[in-house]
């Protein structure tokens, strides 16, 4: 359907939008209590839009939408296409990487463990942290004052197995031993949840009794460590708590500071009145857009996933749709969270607090990103001078090979681009060459043929080419580089390679190899790109391996998956058990049934008469 038709048969209800190219990538996704006045809102005679939306209309050649019952559907729905898509004229989150968490896990004797994400499991989570050392200091002292367990066995109340040595030190209540029941340990998870929320008054009060009772009985070595926890425990919180405002409650304060295409967003976190930490995240292709577009974009993907919701967010700016902002915050966390603007007061103070902490946050990033970006250009100057380069090297690629005795052989490709690793240009390769002895030379040509000869016929996500190719190796490795190029029309490009020991770089036509000094920008820039090759090819080496070594007899049964594996070995813990079992018992297990149960018994019966055979 014609752009113009599908402008002119567009619904009035809510819902999401997805502007597409004409090759059907998906540019931007938007949502709209109005589809059609919004949608056709972009493609109007003297629309006034930002850079970034008015790039985004000249490439769109077709329109898809999705209707929903609400506007707040419609802003979940936003959400999921974002995530799901990544379209390029969305706002971006330069601080993509996941801060850790700590989480209570839901089972009748929890575990705190550590993790990077939330899941709909029903844990508990805390954080997330942006000082991991601080985050684990903090876990080891409720570890110390509440005995949480560190086993992973799957315990109930009838479990009874014997003591670990955490027991022994006085760091586990041991309910693997049945010695602590699931009332008395779920207010010891109940009292560590307050502690990780900031909430220690109760807890202080609390250890200062207990050390005056242990005084006045004697006791004085158990008062003396009562007051070493308690000097901890007011050590830790001292940390966290850096601000005290008058009222006790909880808020999220989140203000943004702008500079050209780039914001920054600051979350400080309020809890009981005390400021217990901040987060903050650069926002890219904002560029005359006003600070509630990227400070809304920073909400719909922070709270997306955040573990804990405050019943309160206190905005610098107002945003579009408040209330439905509101009604999806209030869903996800089950009660009613309220989006507002302060004026006056002790929150508008905070708000100016964090405003001066966006605007820092911001001023650092920036002189950050023009050191480094020195630094490359720099860098890939003097690779230019150094090589005698025709042109100074946008693009690099480096390369690498990992094997162990011939099985499961890897390559990888890594990128840099303008002297800093672009990731989401990495390539990685099984190597498909099937040898008895490791053969260095061949693996590199298979994947450099493999790789150049998908960019020759015009694949997309091989291209462009490089400005520079560098291999890791001697003359040998550069010699078999310099082959695939020549075959494949590719002599264009330049090419050099990284000896590993002395670190000599080597190129075609000359015999002998270019020695840098270890301080000089092209041999660090090159180096860093031969290490990053050596580990993203050993990473998806041992990644590899370790799948083929955790494979059981069980996956080589038609219709037995992971699931099933898992549900087996979980119930009977190993496969000499599956074997004894009866058909009944296995068919008895969630997710099978009798015609599965009698297939595993029968495979399982004909591998033991081939052992003994």
């Amino acid at each position: 359907m014609a752009l113009d038709q599908t402008l002119a048969n567009l619904p009035v209800q809510p819902g999401c939008y997805l502007m597409r190219d004409a090759r059907r990538k998906v540019l931007y996704v938007g949502k709209a209590t109005s589809l059609r006045s919004r949608v056709r809102s972009y493609f109007q005679a003297g629309a006034q839009h930002s850079p970034r939306i008015a790039q985004m209309v000249c490439q769109v050649d077709d329109v898809n939408y999705i209707v929903t019952a609400s506007e707040v559907e419609a802003l979940i729905l936003e959400a999921e296409l974002i995530k799901r898509y990544r379209p390029r004229y969305n706002i971006r989150l330069r601080d993509d990487k996941r801060y850790p968490l700590l989480k209570f896990t839901r089972e009748p004797f929890p575990q705190l463990v550590e993790c990077r994400q939330t899941r709909p499991d029903g844990a508990r989570y805390f954080g997330p942290y942006t000082n991991s050392s601080a985050m684990r200091a903090f876990e080891r002292l409720i570890r110390r004052l509440f005995h949480i367990r560190r086993c992973t066995y799957a315990l109930d109340a009838d479990s009874r197995l014997r003591p670990c040595l955490d027991h022994h030190l006085g760091l586990c209540d041991a309910p693997c031993a049945g010695l602590i029941d699931e009332t008395a340990y779920a207010a010891l998870v109940d009292a560590s949840a307050d502690l990780l929320r900031g909430r220690v008054d109760a807890l202080l009060a609390d250890l200062e009794a207990q050390m005056a009772a242990a005084a006045a009985n004697l006791e004085f070595e158990r008062a003396a460590a009562l007051r070493d926890l308690l000097a901890d425990v007011r050590k830790a919180s001292a940390q966290q708590q850096r601000v005290v405002s008058g009222r006790v409650e909880d808020i999220d304060v989140l203000a943004t500071a702008q500079h050209e295409d780039i914001s920054c967003v600051k979350v400080l976190f309020v809890r009981e009145g005390r400021v217990l930490g901040d987060h903050h995240a650069m926002l890219e292709g904002t560029l005359q857009d006003t600070a509630d577009v990227p400070l809304r974009a920073f909400i719909m993907a922070h709270y997306a996933e955040a573990s804990e919701l405050p019943p309160t967010l206190l905005l610098s700016n107002p945003i579009e749709d408040p209330d439905a902002v509101s009604e999806w915050l209030s869903k996800r966390a089950g009660r009613r969270v309220e989006v507002a603007v302060p004026q006056r007061g002790d929150k508008r103070q905070l708000m100016d607090m964090a405003r001066q902490n966006a605007e820092e946050s911001l001023r650092q990033w920036l002189a950050d990103r023009d050191q480094q970006r020195q630094r490359s250009e720099q860098a890939t100057a003097d690779l230019r001078d150094r090589l005698d380069l025709p042109h100074t090297p946008f693009r690099i690629e480096g390369y690498d090979i990992a094997t162990l005795g011939g099985n499961q052989n890897v390559g990888s490709m890594v990128v840099f681009i303008d002297g800093r690793p672009s990731k989401k240009d990495y390539r990685q390769f099984k190597v498909r060459l099937e040898t008895d002895a490791p053969n260095d030379y061949d693996m590199m040509r298979e994947v450099l043929t493999r790789r150049l000869q998908r960019a020759v016929e015009g694949d997309e996500k091989f291209l462009p080419l490089p400005d520079l190719l560098v291999v890791d190796g001697g003359k040998g490795q550069l010699g078999v580089a310099r082959d695939v190029l020549n075959e494949l029309g590719c002599q264009h490009i330049p090419l050099a390679s990284l000896a590993k020991q002395q670190e000599h770089i080597f190129v075609p036509g000359r015999s002998e190899p270019i020695v840098l000094e270890a301080r000089m920008p092209a041999l660090r820039l090159l180096r860093a790109l031969r290490d990053e090759a050596h580990r993203v090819a050993n990473t998806f080496h041992q990644r590899l391996r370790r799948g083929s070594s955790l494979r059981s007899v069980l996956d080589d049964i038609p219709g037995v998956g992971g699931k099933r594996r898992t549900e087996l070995l979980t119930h009977f813990r190993s496969t000499e058990a599956i074997a004894a079992a009866s058909v009944e018992e296995i068919a008895a297990l969630p997710g099978l049934n009798r015609p599965i149960a009698e297939q595993i018994k029968a495979f399982l019966s004909q591998e033991q008469v081939g052992e003994e055979d």
